[in-house]
């Protein structure tokens, strides 16, 4: 419970910083603009990485928060030891996309990007490093998946 708690303010404050990384950004590309009459030629593609990132951090912060969008007209109608089976498979699948698909792929994207010297076109930044935030999310939400799963036998 500490380790989780631990995690979801270490997630808050990263949130909230690349937020305002992301505000601050968004300005300067507005002011340079319409201010400056000299549009600054790496804000839009700093505030696409940007987004990027608070939205797959984001979800993985949101999945540990049991916030996540989900359809539970099911679950509502179930009974309680069908909502706990349900939640259980609910969980194990999480789990698996996040495993398979964000931490196994994520991985690959991001590793394949580095090793064929894939870079941003305005920063010059390598793209691994934009993409290595899908196996880091990948590996909060399946850390959050495995968690509720035997926090009370996956149950809400």
């Amino acid at each position: 419970m500490k380790l989780k708690q631990n995690i979801d303010k270490i997630l808050e404050y990263i949130l909230i910083g690349l937020m305002g990384l992301l505000v601050i950004d968004v300005l300067w590309q507005v002011m340079s603009r319409y201010i400056l009459t000299s549009p600054s030629s790496f804000t839009d593609e700093l505030a696409g990485f940007l987004l990027i990132w608070v939205g797959v951090l984001g979800s993985a912060y949101v999945a540990g928060q049991k916030q996540h969008l989900a359809i539970d007209l099911l679950i509502q109608k179930s009974s309680l030891t069908n909502q706990k089976r349900l939640n259980l498979i609910i969980n194990i699948s999480i789990a698996l996309f996040a495993l398979f698909v964000m931490v196994v792929g994520g991985t690959w994207l991001s590793l394949t990007r580095f090793q064929f010297n894939v870079s941003s076109a305005a920063l010059h930044l390598p793209l691994g490093y934009v993409y290595l935030i899908l196996p880091i999310s990948g590996l909060l939400i399946l850390y959050y998946s495995v968690y509720f799963i035997f926090e009370k036998g996956g149950a809400k």
